[in-house]
């Protein structure tokens, strides 16, 4: 089954920052053309599991296959979110050896999502290495409904140069 799309336009050295689904952009032809190509570029590999196709679109709503990723990425809560697929308990429940438990007719789109990656980077070395030392302020804004962090850091956490700069989703 296809998942619908994640619009993932703004991004900075070739790194997404700012995610969303669905996208304004693309209408209910096109986004039903692009997951029934990339269910057929599965299905001509044999590839069966969680997967993600990238495609360009132009100004005429042409698409483009860019790559497949073969793995759950960071942004996949953005898919959970207008889906309402518990991707990593599905992948879990698959890998287990129980069938999927969605059709392609139980997949739509319930409501917007937005996902904005925070950077912990030094803006003055051209945001281009890991802003290192002690996170003395840090707040997930925990108490609005409909509301997901994911992050690996609470407030006095060390931000190291040995790992990538991605501190918060």
């Amino acid at each position: 089954i296809y998942l619908n799309e994640r619009e993932c336009s703004v991004q900075r050295r070739n790194q997404k920052v700012v995610e969303e689904a669905p996208s304004v952009f693309v209408d209910p032809d096109m986004r039903k053309a692009m997951g029934e190509q990339a269910i057929a570029l599965a299905k001509a590999v044999d590839y069966d599991s969680a997967g993600t196709v990238e495609c360009l679109v132009d100004s005429d709503k042409s698409f483009y296959f860019l790559e497949m990723n073969t793995r759950l990425q960071v942004e996949h809560p953005v898919t959970e979110f207008i889906t309402g697929v518990d991707l990593v308990e599905e992948m879990i429940r698959v890998a287990a050896g129980h069938p999927l438990q969605y059709k392609q007719s139980d997949i739509g789109i319930k409501g917007w999502a937005v996902e904005s990656r925070v950077y912990a980077e030094d803006p003055f070395k051209n945001f281009g290495l890991p802003s290192v030392g002690r996170l003395h302020t840090y707040k997930e804004p925990t108490q609005i409904p409909n509301v997901r962090v994911d992050s690996g850091i609470v407030e006095g956490s060390e931000i190291s140069i040995y790992y990538d700069s991605l501190i918060s989703k």
